[in-house]
């Protein structure tokens, strides 16, 4: 999926593990699938699961996370992964690599919400939690920049995928987005990627929230693309009602959401079909309406 990706197999589990962890050197490996876009995940045991970075961009949020989820965790209202080792650069592997506690639960399925308004509720409960969280010293998260400094680029993945896209509406959205005020007050905590491979769900309710390696501080707005990636249109306004978001960080979140998604297709589009399908469902559900009244 990316340039210079490193070789990442079993067998390199099963040799780092037994290297760093020798207490856990018997255990079973087994792959984790559906494979991760930035992580290479593999099951260790029933209780544990190894995370390896695919990229350098990945690989520099091992410190964020090993260092500030342990902090986060008691504060937020389901399970998120909390590191329980550290591993170092061997065995022709470049990078810090992390061993978190497994979580159960299942990915949502597009389209599939078994009890979409709980979902939509349970995910408000969450963000409400995440963005109360004391800021100090929170790094920047990594989409903590203004929605403009997004324009360039949103609009070159347009004039890529306009074959794909119907660049005339989603202009209109997106300019909306860009004419909406900026948030006031400081910076808050956002996970900044809730999307389909960053939650579990048991029962239709959210069950967990994983990857954290876009977490840090920024516009409370980001963390709305929930509504569009994860939430049928009926579901957005129990989202929004219970958020309290207003009419410019909703035009925001939806703004997120398309450029987002955009930019997703436009690297997934040949090397991940299944990211490509989910930024595309994104894209149509955007494109629909905002799904929710004022």
């Amino acid at each position: 999926m990316h340039a210079d990706e490193p070789d990442i197999d079993e067998s390199l589990v099963r040799r780092l593990i037994a290297s760093q962890f020798p207490d856990w050197a018997g255990l079973p490996v087994a792959p984790v699938v559906p494979v991760g876009t930035s992580n290479a995940m593999y099951r260790l045991g029933e209780d544990l699961v190894v995370r390896l970075p695919r990229t350098a961009g990945a690989a520099d949020d091992v410190e964020k996370e090993q260092r500030w989820l342990p902090r986060l965790a008691p504060s937020l209202p389901v399970p998120v992964p909390v590191p329980l080792g550290k591993g170092a650069p061997a065995e022709g592997y470049p990078w810090h690599w992390s061993v978190f506690r497994w979580l159960d639960g299942a990915n949502p399925v597009l389209g599939e919400a078994v009890e979409p308004g709980l979902l939509a509720a349970d995910l408000a409960d969450f963000v409400t939690a995440l963005h109360l969280i004391d800021p100090a010293d929170g790094p920047p998260s990594f989409r903590s920049e203004p929605l403009a400094a997004r324009d360039a680029s949103t609009r070159a993945a347009l004039a890529e995928l306009h074959t794909a896209v119907d660049t005339g509406a989603a202009l209109v959205v997106w300019e909306a987005a860009l004419r909406a005020s900026a948030p006031t007050g400081p910076a808050v905590w956002i996970h900044s990627d809730l999307q389909p491979g960053n939650l579990l769900l048991a029962d239709g309710r959210l069950s967990a929230v994983i990857d954290f390696g876009c977490m840090g501080l920024g516009d409370a707005a980001v963390d709305l693309i929930a509504a569009w990636y994860l939430l049928p249109a009926h579901a957005r306004g129990i989202f929004r009602t219970a958020l309290g978001a207003d009419d410019a960080a909703w035009a925001r979140g939806r703004g997120w959401a398309l450029s987002t998604a955009l930019g997703e297709l436009r690297y997934y589009r040949h090397s991940n079909p299944a990211m490509a399908a989910i930024a595309r469902h994104v894209i149509r559900e955007v494109l629909a309406g905002d799904g929710t009244a004022p």
